[in-house]
């Protein structure tokens, strides 16, 4: 589900989980310990990637229609969990993102420090709009935090996906390379960022703290409810049965 294998003094966290690394419960439980148990031990910095042809291609909405109210209930503050973890772990963090980053994909990319895409046929974007359910604050505070709230806006609001050189003139990567130096592209980016790294992290995500603390209580209710009545409408099931036909 998670590997965890040591480059020197950085931990390479890589998703291998099912064909596109789909984030269900059980995927998210272990992204949030791996990388809280990372913030006080093992190496002193991170890459995250994936396997196959995804970084993550987002939530497993299979699941979701499957487990059905009961699921989401326990799913949504595990997705919070996990995004936070990887978000708020004191140490830098590189994501390698080798393929597919869509939804929540996107999200815990960009959640990292840092982000540098393989070349090739994988797509990066924030795509709930277009399922019919809304991101938690959790969520728009990261992009918003990584892009700038005009960005962060413009790929919420579109819900699409672009290729690698699209995304990276769009500014929601830092680099595109060739796929075979994608992980010591990764490595080398995230060793020349350790330095004195935990409190200024801790300063630049002071802010969006603050606004979480408030938002959170208002909107995580209303985030849950609209996503129990798109699976009780059938929205996210029609949206499935169109993108696998």
């Amino acid at each position: 589900m998670i590997e965890v294998a040591e480059a020197g003094d950085v931990a390479v966290v890589r998703l291998s989980h099912g064909k596109v690394n789909a984030l269900d419960l059980e995927l998210l439980e272990r992204i949030t310990a791996t990388f809280t148990e990372l913030d006080t031990a093992g190496p002193d910095a991170v890459v995250f990637t994936g396997t196959g042809r995804s970084f993550s291609a987002g939530v497993d909405l299979w699941r979701i229609l499957d487990g059905g109210a009961g699921y989401v209930r326990a799913f949504l503050p595990a997705l919070n969990a996990a995004f936070l973890a990887v978000f708020t772990i004191g140490k830098p963090v590189v994501a390698a993102v080798n393929g597919h980053a869509v939804a929540g994909g996107a999200i815990l990319a960009a959640a990292c420090d840092e982000r540098v895409m393989a070349d090739g046929r994988g797509t990066f974007g924030v795509t709930e709009l277009a399922v019919g359910v809304p991101f938690p604050p959790t969520a728009l505070e990261i992009l918003g935090h990584a892009y700038g709230d005009r960005a962060a806006r413009r790929a919420v609001l579109s819900a699409t996906t672009s290729g690698p050189a699209e995304t990276l003139a769009a500014g929601l990567v830092d680099e595109v390379v060739a796929a075979d130096i994608l992980e010591a592209t990764a490595l080398a980016r995230v060793r020349r960022a350790a330095d004195t790294f935990r409190l200024t992290k801790h300063e630049l995500q002071a802010t969006v703290r603050e606004r979480l603390a408030h938002r959170r209580p208002v909107y995580d209710p209303q985030v849950l409810d609209l996503w129990l009545r798109a699976v009780a409408d059938g929205r996210i099931r029609r949206y499935m049965e169109a993108v696998t036909r």
